[in-house]
């Protein structure tokens, strides 16, 4: 900087000085992502297809317990088991809907379901775990939902080629069958 130049343009230059090195050495902020929304489900298999059902519908995941049959009930109805001391209604689900469970036995599991009004257990082929979806890839009518069980799903979401079809509780629940398991 040259002598004759005023104090303030002496300032301000070696302002913009110190600016230029701090450039030439910074870092570049991180790239910017365009985060996509995601919804999160218990996946698990039922009649050759894979399902979803909502987080919030299923309190608990557990391998089959000891149960003990019931008379006078519909064949769906596997029976009761003592569950931390609470009694709970054990569902073949498959059968609920006319089919046979297809898995093996050691891979079976009970997914409970526990509102104000239901605390039951159903009996599925596996479960996958907690399944994360991106929310674009929902689809109202999935393509792959058996037959059966259209009355009960919600839509599907695509995940690496395959659909899971979202299973509904709460659709369950309020079908007078399933919360009619006397035998006629």
């Amino acid at each position: 900087m040259p002598e004759s130049m005023p104090e303030e343009l002496k300032a301000y230059s070696a302002l913009v000085d110190l600016s230029r090195q701090s450039l030439g050495v910074a870092r570049g902020l991180p790239a910017q992502i365009d985060i996509t929304p995601h919804w999160s489900g218990i996946g698990f298999e039922l009649l050759g297809a894979k399902f979803v059902v909502p987080m919030g519908e299923v309190s608990e995941m557990l391998e089959v317990p000891t149960y003990t049959r019931l008379p006078g009930v519909k064949s769906w109805v596997r029976g009761v088991a003592n569950v931390r001391g609470r009694l709970l209604p054990i569902f073949d689900l498959a059968s609920y809907f006319g089919e046979r469970l297809a898995g093996p036995r050691k891979q079976r599991r009970i997914l409970i379901l526990e509102t104000e009004n239901v605390y039951s257990g159903l009996m599925v082929d596996n479960v996958h775990g907690m399944q994360h979806f991106p929310v674009d890839t929902f689809k109202d009518v999935p393509d792959s939902s058996p037959q059966e069980t259209k009355n009960f799903v919600a839509g599907s979401y695509s995940q690496a080629g395959h659909e899971w079809v979202v299973f509904s509780p709460k659709l369950l629940e309020q079908d007078d069958q399933f919360m009619n398991a006397a035998q006629n």
